[in-house]
């Protein structure tokens, strides 16, 4: 099976609306499950699988997701392009809420995560170049097909991955903006490493779901969750025309 781009939805992303045809697929792996079903179906007339990194019934927090079987099903099933979707807070100022996102650097936060596919006994080791973490080809992909949509990308920025499943303090948000970060989120790492041990290429498309703490113009600014779904679903509008245009390339 010839998968042309696989697309891993997170928080609030749950389907592909726009997925025809559609087949269920759940490999198991080396690294056992997925997170729920592989969904592969035809978008603008090529084939596409979908996968809910949360579960699609969201019941599986970043911490326990299993990034590597994850990717390695989508590889098994015939992908070699992974397209992320990520949900973040913005921190600084050209994040606000509903801004869709090209980030071209991260840093790494978490911690007690299998991160590698080094980890069993008798695996080789893997020293993979990782100071580009995301594919610049597919990033260059993604751009142009925004412009192409007349879909509104930012593109660059530095993505803070924290632990979760809460929410960070002030106190830890000023120290991601003293460290660079513009964006935060729970879910971009492992899954950028692994996909570079995995030989896919990967690509995050960051959806601003909410200031981060102690962000914006409003400081005092309590995030809730039906705030963070009402601006990812927003910010998805502009995702489905962008998708059509990069599998057009």
């Amino acid at each position: 099976m010839t998968i042309e781009l696989a697309v891993i939805g997170g928080t609030g992303v749950y389907a592909l609306g726009e997925l025809d045809d559609v087949e269920t697929h759940q490999p198991l792996t080396p690294y056992g499950a997925p997170s729920g079903p592989v969904r592969v179906g035809w978008y603008a007339g090529k084939r596409v699988a979908f996968l809910a990194r949360h579960g699609e019934g969201h019941s599986l927090p970043p911490h326990r997701i299993n990034y590597r079987a994850n990717l390695a099903a989508l590889k098994a099933l015939g992908a070699r392009r992974v397209l992320a979707l990520n949900t973040v807070g913005g921190i600084t100022e050209r994040f606000a809420p509903r801004v869709l996102a090209c980030p071209d650097q991260l840093i790494d936060y978490t911690w007690g995560r299998i991160s590698t596919i080094c980890e069993e006994p008798g695996s080789p080791v893997l020293h993979v170049d990782f100071g580009d973490p995301y594919t610049p080809a597919l990033r260059q992909a993604l751009l142009r097909a925004a412009v192409r949509a007349g879909v509104s990308v930012v593109d660059g920025g530095c993505y803070g991955a924290t632990q979760g499943p809460r929410l960070e303090t002030r106190a830890e948000i000023a120290r991601l903006r003293r460290d660079g970060c513009d964006l935060v989120g729970m879910t971009g790492m492992p899954e950028a490493g692994l996909a570079r041990e995995l030989e896919l290429d990967y690509a995050c498309l960051a959806i601003v779901a909410n200031w981060a703490a102690g962000a914006g113009p409003d400081a005092d600014e309590v995030i809730t969750l039906q705030d963070v779904l009402d601006n990812v679903a927003a910010a998805m509008a502009g995702v489905p025309p962008l998708l059509r245009h990069l599998l057009m390339e």
